[in-house]
C-alpha cells in the first residue's frame, strides 16, 4: 500500500486507481447517507476522486489515506448540500390524505430515494476488512435517512462521522474545521432531533431482514398479485402508513389504506400487477410492475419498501419512480409469463 501510494503521489494514475477504487462502494454509501440520493451520491464520489487526485500532494499522512478521503467526500457532500435542498419525505410536507378526497400528483422536489441492498453488500474478498464491518453494522433504514434529512448539513455530517464511522471527536473536529466543543454540541442536538422523529430506538434496528420480515413480504406479494384487499389490509398494523414519493399524498391507518387500494389500485387501475421481491436499505422490498389494459407487457411502476414491526407491516414506502429500477438491476418490463 505504501509503495503504491508513493507511486500515485509521483503522478501514476494507475497506482492512484489501485488505492482509491477499493473505497468506492463505502464512499458511495457514506455520500448516500449525507445526500439521500443514489445519483447525488455517485456524483459526490466522482467529485471526491477528482479532488483526491488533484490534492494528493497535500496528503500529509497524519491520518490514514481512507480517513483523508472520507474527509474529502464529506466536504464534497457539504458543498452539494449548499447548492440544493435536503431530500423531502411526504409526511414532513403534509398530513394524511382522505382516501375519498385526494389528488395523486408528483411534485418537482428532491425526494429521498431507496438504496439497493446489492450496492450495500461488500464483495466476498472484503467482508472481513474493518471498513466493510463499519458499513455493514450501521443501519441505513429509510426511517433513519428520513430523520437525518431534517438535520442541518454540519449536524448531519457530525452524526454520520461520529456515530456511523465511529470517528473520534478530535478527528471529526479536524475534518469539519470545528472545535471539539462544537462537535459535541452538534451531536447532542442531532441526537435530540432523531429521538423525536425516529419510530424506534436505534438499538432495536437489525442489520438484515428477519424471518418475520421476509414472511410479511411474501404474503404481501401474494395478496397484491391476487388482488386480495382483505388479505393486504390484514398484514398491516392498525396505524400503518402508505407513503408514495414523489408526491405529498399519503394515507394512515388500515381503513384508509384499504380504501385507497380497493378503489384506486385495484379499482381504477385494475388487477394487471406483477411483483418481484428485492431488498433496499436493509429492509424487505418489492418491484411493482403494471400492465395497462391492452398492453403486451408489464412495465416498471414502483419500488416498494416495507417497515415491519413484529409480524405486521408498519409502513409501505411506494416509490413511484420507474427510473429507480436500473439501480436495482431490475428489468424495465416483463412479459406476461415473466
Amino acid at each position: 500500500m505504501d509503495q503504491v501510494l508513493a507511486e500515485a503521489r509521483a503522478g501514476d494514475e494507475t497506482a492512484f486507481a489501485r488505492v482509491i477504487e477499493p473505497l468506492r462502494r463505502e464512499l458511495q454509501i457514506h455520500c448516500y447517507r449525507m445526500l439521500g440520493s443514489i445519483e447525488d451520491a455517485e456524483d459526490a464520489v466522482q467529485e471526491t476522486f477528482l479532488r483526491a487526485w488533484t490534492r494528493l500532494d497535500s496528503y500529509a499522512e497524519r491520518a490514514s489515506f481512507r480517513a483523508w478521503v472520507y474527509g474529502i467526500a464529506t466536504h464534497a457532500c457539504l458543498d452539494a448540500l449548499r447548492r440544493r435542498k435536503a431530500r423531502s419525505w411526504p409526511t414532513d410536507l403534509a398530513g394524511p390524505a382522505d382516501p375519498r378526497r385526494y389528488e395523486l400528483a408528483g411534485l418537482d422536489l428532491p425526494w429521498l430515494q431507496p438504496y439497493p441492498d446489492r450496492l450495500l453488500d461488500p464483495p466476498a474478498s472484503a467482508r472481513d476488512e474493518p471498513e466493510a464491518l463499519v458499513t455493514a453494522k450501521e443501519t441505513i433504514e429509510l426511517a433513519f435517512l428520513a430523520a437525518i434529512q431534517r438535520l442541518p448539513a454540519r449536524q448531519r455530517a457530525v452524526l454520520i462521522l461520529r456515530d456511523t464511522l465511529d470517528w473520534s471527536v478530535k478527528d471529526t473536529a479536524a475534518v469539519l474545521d470545528l472545535s471539539q466543543a462544537a462537535v459535541n454540541s452538534a451531536l447532542q442536538r442531532a441526537h435530540a432531533t432523531l429521538a423525536t422523529h425516529l419510530p424506534r430506538r436505534r438499538a432495536e434496528w437489525r442489520a438484515n431482514p428477519t424471518a418475520a420480515e421476509r414472511k410479511a413480504l411474501d404474503r404481501l406479494i401474494t395478496a397484491w398479485a391476487d388482488g386480495d384487499v382483505t388479505a393486504l389490509v390484514g398484514l398491516l398494523r392498525d396505524d400503518a402508513r402508505l407513503i408514495m414519493p414523489p408526491g405529498t399524498t399519503w394515507f394512515s391507518g388500515r381503513g384508509d389504506i384499504g380504501a385507497f387500494i380497493a378503489e384506486h389500485v385495484f379499482g381504477e387501475m385494475g388487477t394487471g400487477w406483477l411483483l418481484r421481491p428485492t431488498a433496499a436499505n436493509r429492509q424487505p422490498a418489492f418491484a411493482l410492475y403494471w400492465r395497462r389494459p391492452g398492453d403486451d407487457a408489464y412495465r416498471a411502476f414502483a419500488i416498494g419498501v416495507l417497515r415491519v414491526d413484529g409480524d405486521a407491516i408498519a409502513e409501505i414506502a411506494l416509490f413511484a419512480q420507474p427510473e429507480l429500477f436500473d439501480a436495482f438491476d431490475l428489468a424495465p418490463s416483463l412479459n406476461p409469463a415473466g
